[in-house]
């Protein structure tokens, strides 16, 4: 039982107490987000379509936050964000049971939204800096691992609120989920500190501070960095693939039975939880983690190879084929994300990691916005033609990956003169 729990929490004390958040946080919102459908429509009164424009406008939000909200981190310390914000996610779920209309629901969404892209931005910007170079990939392979058990254990807590048929049972999932995210904001405010140096910007009189700006430049200015996040974006759609296109594809376009969903997922889970340290074993250059990220796009475009032949199948020969489908779509997870913390790592500037961190997130929450329509309706309508087209998508994603990699190399090394 102790090496299973290294295995998941890591060896290092800090890695452990990290991990052991990252366990904590995801244990909440994984409660809230099994049953929000539930939630939103039978007991907020929402319909469906109203869940899905507030979902939208989300995504929309966040993909406009995330570059304020990571240079209000480089001015805040990455720590001092990260508590804030995580005690104001913590607020805001216990709200949840005062909700009683769409235009409350848009607003605690929209503002949801602003907090997450300030919290994830001070969290990576924490993690990055709070670790030598050569355990940063390492360690948030870890804590993937830990959220994903976190996760779990959420679903599993949603799952017997949902079994129980009673109303009240699924009142009290927001209430549990803010109560479990006040004692994450406690968990990550004993977190050790960082050097006062990284963990906040020096505020400047404006002038100085405009000077400063031009010298060193802002994220946005490394064109190389925003192109690495975009393509990188498109190299993390598998989460597409994963969730909506393959359990779409498997119950109308194949003969496999619907309860093969269910060890799809498992799964995927397993793989994520065991396998994830094991896939970011070794990368620590950009060199190194651009292999990772073609090893994620290989397995990425050998899934759509694989899923499109199903249509034609039957029997346990469909059902193989779409198991080891979404054992090699679950691969591209495991490479790109050890891909994707090796990238943002070795190119963020260690001055401004809040902007460079919320400049990284707009290429993955601007995929959230095309992906899920675009592939659902290339594999849906088109068949076969539409997998070939999201295979293509996603290796010129690989290849832009490395110029623009190195594009933001170069910038980095100019700026440091």
């Amino acid at each position: 039982m102790l090496g299973l729990a290294q295995r998941i929490l890591g060896p290092d004390p800090l890695v452990r107490r990290l991990a052991f958040q990252s366990v904590l946080s995801a244990f909440g919102e994984g409660a809230f987000l099994t049953g929000s459908a539930f939630y939103f429509t039978q007991l907020v009164g929402l319909s469906a379509q109203e869940v899905g424009i507030g979902l939208s406008v989300a995504a929309g939000v966040q993909f406009l936050a995330s570059v304020p909200t990571g240079r209000w981190v480089d001015r805040a310390g990455a720590q001092r964000a990260w508590v804030a914000m995580a005690a104001l996610q913590a607020a805001l779920y216990l709200l949840w049971p005062l909700i009683d209309g769409f235009a409350l629901f848009l607003a605690v969404m929209a503002a949801m939204s602003v907090v997450e892209s300030a919290m994830r931005s001070g969290r990576n910007a924490y993690t990055i800096a709070v670790f030598p170079r050569e355990k940063r990939v390492a360690s948030q392979a870890y804590l993937r691992a830990a959220r994903n058990v976190g996760y779990t254990l959420g679903a599993l807590l949603a799952g017997m609120a949902l079994a129980l048929e009673s109303d009240h049972a699924m009142e009290l999932v927001p209430v549990l989920t803010g109560l479990l995210l006040v004692g994450n904001t406690a968990w990550v405010a004993r977190l050790p500190g960082l050097a006062p140096a990284v963990d906040r910007v020096p505020e400047l009189p404006l002038e100085t501070a405009v000077e400063h700006a031009g010298e060193k430049g802002s994220a946005l200015r490394n064109r190389g960095f925003l192109l690495m996040s975009i393509a990188n974006g498109v190299l993390s759609t598998h989460g597409v693939l994963l969730n909506v296109v393959i359990p779409l594809w498997l119950v109308d376009e194949t003969d496999a039975p619907r309860v093969l969903l269910a060890w799809l997922f498992g799964t995927n889970t397993v793989m994520a939880v065991f396998l994830q340290v094991a896939a970011a074993r070794g990368v620590t250059t950009v060199a190194q983690s651009l292999r990772a990220q073609y090893r994620g796009a290989a397995c990425f475009v050998l899934s759509c190879g694989i899923v499109l032949v199903t249509h034609d199948t039957t029997g346990w020969v469909t059902i193989v084929l779409v198991w080891v489908g979404h054992v090699t779509v679950t691969g591209s997870e495991l490479f790109q994300s050890a891909g994707m913390w090796g990238l943002v790592s070795e190119l963020s500037d260690p001055d401004r990691l809040g902007d460079y961190q919320g400049v990284s997130s707009l290429g993955y929450t601007l995929s959230e916005v095309w992906s899920p329509a675009l592939y659902t309706f290339l594999a849906m309508t088109l068949g076969a033609p539409g997998w070939v087209i999201i295979a293509l998508i996603v290796v010129a994603a690989a290849v832009a990956i490395g110029p623009a990699s190195r594009a933001a190399e170069r910038h980095l090394a100019r700026v440091a003169v």
